[in-house]
C-alpha cells in the first residue's frame, strides 16, 4: 500500500467505516475494505509514533539547553 498523508488516511478510514456500517455490501467487498483499513491504521500508527519520538527528542534537547543555561 502506497503511503498517503496522515489526514488523507484518516479521511479514507472514515469512508471505510461508513461503508461497513451501512451493511449493504457483499462479504468480499467488506473484506477488501477491512484489509485497506488495517493498512491505513498501521500507516497512521507508525506516523504518530515517529512524531511522538521526534517531540520527545525535541523536548529533551530543550530541557538540556535550559539546564545548561541555568
Amino acid at each position: 500500500m502506497a503511503e498517503i498523508k496522515f489526514e488523507k488516511a484518516l479521511e479514507r478510514l472514515q469512508e471505510i467505516v461508513e461503508k461497513l456500517e451501512e451493511g449493504n455490501i457483499d462479504i468480499e467487498k467488506s473484506l477488501e475494505f477491512y484489509e485497506e483499513g488495517i493498512g491505513l491504521i498501521k500507516q497512521c500508527s507508525s506516523k504518530l509514533k515517529k512524531i511522538e519520538n521526534k517531540i520527545a527528542l525535541l523536548n529533551e534537547t530543550d530541557e538540556d539547553e535550559n539546564t545548561q543555561n541555568e
